[in-house]
């Protein structure tokens, strides 16, 4: 089945999909064994090897949804990237990462890299000069995150890929808070497009995963290196991702929809002083988000006036759960000095404009009217508190 005349919500329904060829079901099979024959067989399957029926499959569909050759399934989103970044870095090698990256990534650069002697630099903005800037002779890989966490910054893809092909050098993005509904960066020439498919890709706050999407070149490299490290993902988990991924396009557009309003509605309160979210006009990144973005996505951050107390504003909600992650279909935030970002130090989250006052904002799928009155009323019971 060729995706090129398909529409997203038929991707994400049938492509990749496993036929049931003994009973004809309407959905793929479920094939849990974890020891297959390896004699008179065309593919000795193993699950470590990312090659059992259902992995197989599920990777087709997302390699289709980000307009890849190949792609793999993770067993978390940390898998995906680490294994990833390791493909392509050995010691002796140098990585440029932009300034702001979700906390796990940061955490796993500043606290490894060095015991397998691979340099790194930051960017000091997220301009293409800044990365043009922090390349050296020994940099191989350059590493993005757009929209970020939790800031919402945008970086240029066009430009990163640019520089990276200029350079000779592997450009990577994590794309998870875009989503492939909002954002396929290989169609603006970056290499690789990672994603920790806990997020929207599984959207109903249950399944841990990841998931990578490349060149078929690229991914024989990460795959050799993958099988070694372990990351694979269970069929039964496989399963229900799959399953998830089939609803994503409709999940992720009215997400997109409550997104928007919750923005406007927060960036005219006046008790709010700050509002991060790329679809509104205010965003200093709007028009470039405009420019790669087929929707603005589900996440937004925001920071109350200071005479409201961010922990008792989140203790009012009724509706809103406060609750670490993002993406389900359930409405969620929480304080990332608190969750995401608590193993940086309080300079480096003040480096990357993360105030203790910051809260990160899921989006679900619920009525925004209602969402609207679970925030405004916690906002009014936290007042002169």
């Amino acid at each position: 089945m060729s995706t090129k005349k398909l529409g997203l919500n038929t991707i994400c329904t049938h492509f990749g999909e496993l036929e049931d060829t003994v009973f004809k079901g309407a959905i793929s099979p479920l094939y849990m064994s974890t020891s297959y024959a390896f004699e008179d067989v065309e593919v000795k399957r193993y699950p470590r090897y990312f090659n059992t029926p259902n992995q197989v499959a599920l990777s087709k569909k997302v390699a289709a949804l980000e307009h890849a050759e190949a792609a793999m399934i993770f067993g978390s989103g940390m898998a995906a990237v680490s294994t990833s970044l390791m493909a392509f870095l050995s010691s002796g090698d140098h990585v440029v990462l932009q300034k702001t990256l979700y906390g796990g990534t940061y955490n796993l650069v500043t606290e490894e890299f060095q015991k397998f002697g691979i340099s790194y630099s930051f960017t000091d903005g997220l301009q293409p000069k800044h990365f043009e800037a922090k390349i050296k002779e020994n940099t191989k890989v350059i590493y993005i995150e757009t929209p970020s966490n939790p800031l919402l910054t945008i970086t240029d893809l066009a430009a990163v890929a640019k520089i990276a092909k200029k350079h000779g050098l592997v450009s990577m993005i994590d794309n998870t808070f875009a989503s492939p509904v909002n954002q396929n960066p290989i169609d603006f020439g970056i290499d690789i497009v990672i994603h920790s498919a806990t997020k929207y890709m599984g959207g109903h706050s249950d399944i841990l995963a990841g998931a990578v999407a490349s060149t078929t070149e690229h991914m024989d490299r990460i795959f050799h290196l993958a099988k070694n490290f372990g990351g694979s993902l269970s069929d039964y988990t496989v399963w229900l991702l799959e399953r998830s991924l089939k609803t994503m396009g409709i999940r992720v557009k009215a997400q997109n929809e409550n997104a928007q309003k919750m923005a406007e509605f927060l960036y005219t309160n006046k008790n709010v002083k700050a509002v991060y979210y790329p679809g509104l006009p205010s965003h200093p990144d709007h028009e470039l988000a405009k420019a790669q973005m087929k929707g603005f996505g589900a996440m937004l951050s925001f920071e109350l006036n200071d005479s409201i107390d961010a922990y008792k504003f989140q203790k009012a909600l009724q509706l809103v759960k406060s609750s670490m992650s993002l993406a389900g279909v359930e409405s969620t935030l929480l304080s990332p000095t608190k969750t995401s970002h608590a193993l940086l130090s309080a300079e480096e989250r003040e480096n990357q404009g993360i105030s203790d006052g910051l809260i990160r904002f899921s989006i679900g799928i619920e009525e925004i009217e209602d969402l609207i009155d679970d925030i405004s009323q916690a906002i009014e019971n936290s007042l002169g508190v």
